[in-house]
């Protein structure tokens, strides 16, 4: 029976139903202080927790699509994301401020020009005045004589809600990811800025510039490329510039790549969603404004404005994922600008989770690097 079917759900509470019931029919039987009463009721009560609590998980991953399988739940499912490209014929000091280093891996050479490094950042937009943190991965090239004249391709990597910069580290692995598909050739040297999309903690602010509050939006598209620009060796033109996220990371990297083309030269949303939630970790992020409502809607945007010059991936997988069908849909809005190009990784099981999502990294690095030039 499958993680997600109804007959396993079924079957849970079932057993949960069950075991109350035996549970309350056989306490007084096991009413004795003997030995073997005591384990009957221990093990009883036991029992009837851990099916509760089975029977609440597989409910909430029904609802949220945590696990998409057995094998996912365990961390066994290794089906590589493949990245399927649409376009037709195939695609081609002052803000900043370091507060930490780390190597890339603890395995790996102390000596950044032979494993990287990873530095903790603190950043303040001049324009916004918002200030976060970051974790800017520079490559082993960054640090070579030889490149010390070069400039490099950047990314933004943003997480979900609520999630934590750290955890695109210690988690998803992009640091180390990105260092071995280098090492093998399988990508160009990239610097990588690792941070949440939620710059305004605890709200959700999904990449909008909110009116009378946080401008997220232009945070990452003004900002912060500046402050990073001014710090280090980065490519000044748009294309080199890219933006990946998952979940609310995805929706901010599509939605950055698509409203500021100018800026960002492709964007990669893992298990994104294509329009701003509104619940009570956003709070009203629109204050009545339609435009703004219209504008964070990446169906409404692609139907009723210029088709951007920039390239997008989107990922989802055939069961598990609950945005699977608007992902296809997306694609298909994209297709039809003729301008927009659009490439994907559909995996044939996979739930919202860092499992899948490991899955589908090293194919959105290699996507993304194909898309950035080092100028």
């Amino acid at each position: 029976m499958g993680l997600t079917g109804n007959n396993v759900l079924v079957l849970a509470v079932g057993s949960a139903v069950l075991l109350f019931v035996g549970t309350v029919w056989l306490w007084p039987r096991l009413s004795r202080r003997s030995w073997r009463a005591v384990g009957g009721r221990v093990g009883l009560l036991l029992a009837t927790q851990l099916a509760l609590f089975a029977a609440v998980g597989l409910a909430a991953n029904q609802a949220f699509g945590f696990y998409a399988s057995w094998a996912d739940l365990f961390g066994q499912e290794d089906e590589q994301g493949v990245v399927v490209d649409h376009t037709p014929n195939g695609g081609s000091g002052g803000p900043l401020r370091v507060t930490d280093i780390r190597r890339v891996k603890e395995t790996g050479s102390a000596r950044p020009q032979n494993g990287g490094q990873i530095q903790k950042v603190a950043i303040v937009g001049r324009t916004t005045h918002i200030a976060t943190t970051a974790f800017v991965y520079l490559p082993p090239e960054y640090f070579q004589p030889r490149y010390r004249a070069r400039t490099f391709p950047a990314a933004v990597v943003l997480t979900g809600y609520p999630g934590t910069a750290q955890a695109l580290v210690d988690k998803l692995h992009y640091p180390s990811t990105a260092l071995d598909l280098a090492k093998d050739g399988r990508m160009q040297p990239m610097i990588l800025v690792m941070m949440r999309p939620t710059v305004a903690p605890p709200r959700d602010t999904e990449c909008v510039d909110v009116p009378d509050g946080p401008q997220t939006e232009s945070f990452f598209a003004k900002d912060l490329p500046d402050a990073v620009l001014a710090h280090y060796r980065v490519g000044k033109k748009p294309g080199s510039w890219g933006v990946i996220g998952d979940s609310t990371g995805g929706y901010c990297a599509l939605k950055l790549a698509m409203h500021h083309p100018g800026v960002y030269a492709a964007g990669a949303g893992l298990s994104p969603y294509y329009d701003a939630p509104s619940d009570p970790t956003t709070g009203d992020l629109f204050q009545g404004d339609k435009g703004l409502r219209d504008r964070a809607n990446l169906f409404w945007y692609l139907k009723h404005m210029p088709a951007p010059d920039t390239s997008l991936l989107v990922s989802s997988s055939k069961i598990g994922e609950a945005n699977y069908k608007d992902t296809l849909k997306f694609i298909d809005r994209v297709k039809a600008t003729n301008r927009t190009r659009v490439s994907s990784i559909i995996l044939e099981s996979g739930g919202h989770n860092f499992n899948t999502w490991r899955r589908e990294i090293p194919a959105t690095l290699q996507w993304i690097s194909g898309r950035l030039s080092d100028r």
